[in-house]
């Protein structure tokens, strides 16, 4: 493994989506205060002054009239997406302040944007209310022609309540109908319904000036770039996390069930596990800290309170009050009393496979290595520290590497499906873990200034055939690295055009200025750099084009960078000197054909493809059906498609399909269901067959062979002088 480099600060990971809040008790209806506290005053002006200024944004933006109407418009986005709860009446009601928004950021006035928010928890409670009243109507018949048009994302606001009122009521008889289809008596459904509702209100009831603050400030920060985002210090103490993969705690996965906190999944080798005291399903109603501290009862808070109750220093003590997941919930609870440690979050680190491919043509069996990475993880507190125990993607993929070649696999696939970036730094350092030194990504700066951040230390970690699959969620880092490997020639790249983000940003803490102690005011993730490959291409809105194609499985007008109103345009620069160790442009007809033709008869890439073109024409409709026959129907038909693929999977020897029998609709959110069924689905979904992958792998297995037996075309694609990609052995 190569030595470790200076950590950089940069993440060029896509936004994190934090909410606002999960849940809160049935009869806690937040106030919203009419004027904002000190810190989000002064947290106001530093994010301000941070966007305004060139020295640190990358595409600072003046604050007139015209972005603060932006700001305006992105607000009543951010709280109200799908266009359910506000009107166009209440837009109006709010269009005085349109002008005004821009000032409100700058002078750190937030009072207008908690009165919009005030109104917004005031028509969820209105809307929700209305859903729980209409399971009681006479309203559930499913045999006309009526539809639910769910994509809204383009629709304009409604233009008063009626409108409003038909919307939802088609609304609750779609979920109604869902419920209906999946076996449950009208009692059953409307409980169902009543209480998804009913938490639904609860949830937004529980919303403080802190959510208000942050998603108005959002609004602002999603008007200069759509990678820029603020944090305030909870959601900064949880990017943090994300990134370095640990935590300091239990070593619990929580989730909220209606009133209460549920456990989710025991992480192995957490005090939790290493207690045996604690099981999936398991409610946590009380929280006391150290030996002595008053117990608290936690029933009806929010997720996230109860999690900063469960948190803390490592080698402090927490007692928690738990009703096992067997008793009824008015069972007296068993108090357990647990010593915080530091926990590794290894179920979202880098994973390893190894895929047999027959042989062909009276060759010999290829065994190809599959290294999965979810994300370009780093623990930058860990590796500032120096104690040579850190969370690195590249520390992790290059043990990854050292144990195939022990194996000696005949090729490396490097999965970066649905992939959304991290840590520049982790995408420099695993790219050097495949060429032997050089350019890896160049910066371009505000100013124009371009930096170069390289591969500096000599020798590899794998100098074998390899190959990227990427697919429209691989993003960020992903694109750096994949992007590279391809401008190198040092492997294949297969799959679909990736998400085309090709922007830095660099984590700004904003306690940094007033020295604070304490955190107060939060973080701002800013962009600061747009990246280029070391070609010179940006992958800025175009993405990575891979050399071998997969069907595409979501349009790039859905989703990806281009569909950012505000996004930077695509553009070039000069490349920098590179080594080529080959050009597989050669070799890429040859593998087409082969890709082609095996395809044609795997059963699974087929019904793997239908069911992509399957999903893609539902989606364009954007609106279902309400006719019961006509759901039932199609319901029936899909039934019968999956049964019909299992019978020909036994026929064919193939891997059944762990889904196929929970696959029906069942009406439920995941958080209705056990917490037992959930985690069984999505354990199967995990480990359903994966074509691509496959597929994948026998593409790169057919380049070795064909390298391997044509000693001139392995000549002109990879020269024999250049190390790495030594492909044909």
């Amino acid at each position: 493994m190569k030595a470790s480099r200076v950590v950089s600060g940069s993440l060029i990971a896509l936004a994190l989506a934090v909410p606002l809040a999960l849940m809160a008790r049935p009869d806690a209806i937040a106030d919203v205060p009419a004027a904002p506290n000190v810190d989000q005053v002064a947290a106001s002006k530093l994010v301000y002054g941070l966007l305004s200024d060139s020295r640190y944004a990358y595409r600072p933006r003046p604050l007139d009239a015209g972005m603060s109407s932006e700001i305006f418009d992105r607000y009543f986005d951010n709280l109200d997406p799908g266009k359910v709860f506000f009107t166009q009446q209440d837009i109006a009601r709010f269009e005085a302040l349109r002008p005004k928004m821009g000032a409100a950021v700058r002078d750190g006035d937030v009072a207008p944007a908690l009165e919009i928010f005030a109104l917004f928890k005031t028509r969820v409670a209105e809307r929700t209310a209305q859903a729980r009243n209409l399971l009681s109507q006479d309203i559930f018949d499913f045999g006309g022609n009526d539809r639910w048009e769910y994509d809204r994302k383009d629709a304009a606001w409604a233009a008063d309540g009626a409108e409003l009122d038909t919307l939802w009521r088609q609304s609750v008889r779609n979920d109604w109908l869902r419920l209906k289809l999946a076996g449950k008596a009208p009692d059953e459904i409307r409980k169902t319904l009543d209480r998804r509702y009913l938490n639904q209100a609860n949830t937004v009831a529980a919303y403080n000036d802190e959510d208000a603050f942050s998603s108005f400030l959002n609004a602002y920060t999603g008007v200069i770039d759509p990678h820029t985002d603020y944090f305030n210090p909870r959601a900064a103490r949880l990017f943090n996390q994300s990134m370095s993969l640990s935590l300091e705690g239990i070593g619990a996965q929580l989730q909220k069930q209606d009133d209460v906190v549920v456990i989710r999944e025991v992480i192995a080798g957490g005090p939790a596990a290493l207690s045996n005291r604690f099981k999936p399903g398991d409610r946590i109603v009380g929280v006391g800290q150290g030996t002595n501290g008053p117990m608290e009862d936690v029933i009806g808070w929010r997720i996230d309170d109860v999690v900063e109750k469960i948190k803390g220093p490592k080698d402090t003590q927490v007692r928690l009050d738990v009703i096992p997941a067997e008793a009824t919930l008015d069972s007296d609870p068993v108090r357990i009393t647990l010593t915080r440690a530091r926990v590794r979050l290894e179920e979202q680190a880098a994973k390893a496979e190894t895929l047999t491919l027959p042989a062909t043509e009276g060759g010999v069996d290829k065994r190809i290595g599959v290294i999965k990475l979810p994300a370009f993880y780093q623990d930058f507190e860990g590796r500032r520290s120096r104690n040579g125990e850190y969370a690195s993607a590249t520390r992790d993929v290059a043990r990854l590497l050292e144990q195939f070649k022990q194996e000696k696999v005949d090729g490396v696939v490097l999965d970066l499906r649905n992939n959304g970036g991290g840590s520049l730094n982790e995408a420099v350092e695993l790219t050097g873990l495949f060429i032997d030194q050089g350019p890896v990504v160049q910066v371009r700066e505000s100013g124009g200034r371009v930096g170069v951040q390289a591969d500096r230390d000599p020798g590899v970690a794998w100098d074998g055939p390899m190959a990227v699959l990427i697919n429209r969620g691989s993003a960020s880092a992903s694109e750096i690295v994949a992007g590279a490997i391809q401008d190198y020639g040092r492997g294949l790249v297969i799959g679909e055009t990736t998400f085309g983000k090709g922007t830095v940003q660099n984590l700004v803490d904003l306690d940094r200025w007033p020295a604070n102690e304490a955190k107060r005011y939060g973080q701002v993730k800013l962009t600061i750099a747009q990246f280029f490959l070391p070609g010179g291409s940006s992958t800025q809105n175009k993405g990575v084009e891979p050399d071998i194609h997969f069907p595409v499985t979501v349009d790039a007008t859905e989703f990806g960078e281009s569909t950012y109103d505000n996004a930077l345009p695509w553009s070039r620069i000069a490349a920098v000197p590179h080594t080529q160790y080959g050009n597989f442009g050669e070799l890429l007809p040859q593998l087409e054909q082969l890709h082609e033709s095996r395809v044609a008869t795997d059963k699974e890439f087929q019904w793997w493809a239908e069911d992509i073109a399957e999903f893609r024409a539902e989606r364009e409709k954007k609106w279902v059906s309400l006719n019961e026959a006509e759901r039932r129907t199609e319901r029936d038909r899909q039934a019968a498609k999956r049964t019909q693929r299992q019978e020909e999977r036994k026929a064919l020897g193939l891997e059944l399909d762990p889904l196929a029998e929970d696959s029906d609709d069942d009406g439920l959110q995941a958080s209705e269901r056990a917490i037992a069924q959930q985690t069984r689905l999505e354990k199967a979904a995990e480990e359903r067959p994966d074509p691509l992958l496959r597929e994948s792998a026998a593409i790169l297995a057919d380049a070795v062979r064909l390298l391997n037996n044509d000693r001139k075309l392995s000549a002109t694609v990879l020269p024999e002088s250049t190390a790495p990609g030594r492909w044909a052995r």
